[in-house]
C-alpha cells in the first residue's frame, strides 16, 4: 500500500497540542483592523482549538499528525 499524502495547506495551518488536540489560528486578523476594538484584536492573537465536528475531517487531511 502506498504512503498517504499530507495536505500541505492544512499542515501549515494546524498543529498538535501536547494532549493531542488540534490547534488553529483565528480568522479576521489580517486587515481592516481600524474598525475592530483593541479587545477583539487581542483575542484574535490567541490560538483556538478545533472543534470535534471538524476534527475527523482534518485527520484525513493530516494522516500522520
Amino acid at each position: 500500500m502506498p504512503k498517504m499524502k499530507t495536505n500541505r495547506g492544512a499542515a501549515k495551518r494546524f498543529s498538535l497540542t501536547g494532549s493531542g488536540k488540534i490547534r488553529r489560528g483565528k480568522a479576521f486578523a489580517s486587515h481592516i483592523l481600524t474598525k475592530k476594538s483593541t479587545k477583539r484584536k487581542r483575542g484574535l492573537r490567541q490560538n483556538g482549538l478545533l472543534d470535534s465536528a471538524n476534527t475527523k475531517m482534518l485527520r484525513k487531511l493530516l494522516p500522520y499528525m
